[in-house]
């Protein structure tokens, strides 16, 4: 059963820079094998994930690209922006407000830690319920 998982922001460095924690979600799914494909919200959002993602750290190399190369299927973790219809991977982390559909195993959604700013989230937990994933939540 395709799963959906939560990760509400709460540590004051995810505050911070929410898209560290994308970095740290992507890192483990790179550890583990998993194929991602990263939906950001717009082109700077993926390119900010980018150069974080070029700097994890020493012993941290996750091989990773902005969609729109023809090297995409080679690549374990590609980054689209809106104007790149990339195919979904098994593992697909939505920065986006609308909810992902398709055939994926699971789906990472960042909630933002301001509390205003959920209402798009919450529409996506109804999406995702009514299409009878797992749903999980995390406190980060």
């Amino acid at each position: 059963m395709p799963r959906a998982d939560f990760y509400l922001i709460a540590k004051p460095r995810f505050r911070d820079e929410p898209l560290r924690l994308v970095c740290e979600l992507v890192r483990k799914a790179y550890e583990a094998g998993l194929w991602t494909l990263v939906l950001a919200r717009d082109r700077a959002q993926a390119e900010a994930l980018d150069d974080l993602l070029w700097d994890m750290g020493e012993d941290a190399y996750i091989p990773h690209q902005v969609a729109g190369d023809e090297e995409d299927d080679l690549t374990p973790v590609v980054i689209a922006p809106p104007e790149f219809d990339a195919p979904l991977r098994p593992l697909v982390v939505n920065l986006r407000d609308a909810p992902v559909d398709g055939a994926f195993e699971r789906v990472l959604e960042v909630v933002p830690a301001e509390e205003g700013a959920r209402g798009p989230v919450r529409e996506r937990w109804k999406h995702y319920q009514a299409r009878g994933l797992d749903l999980k939540k995390h406190d980060m």
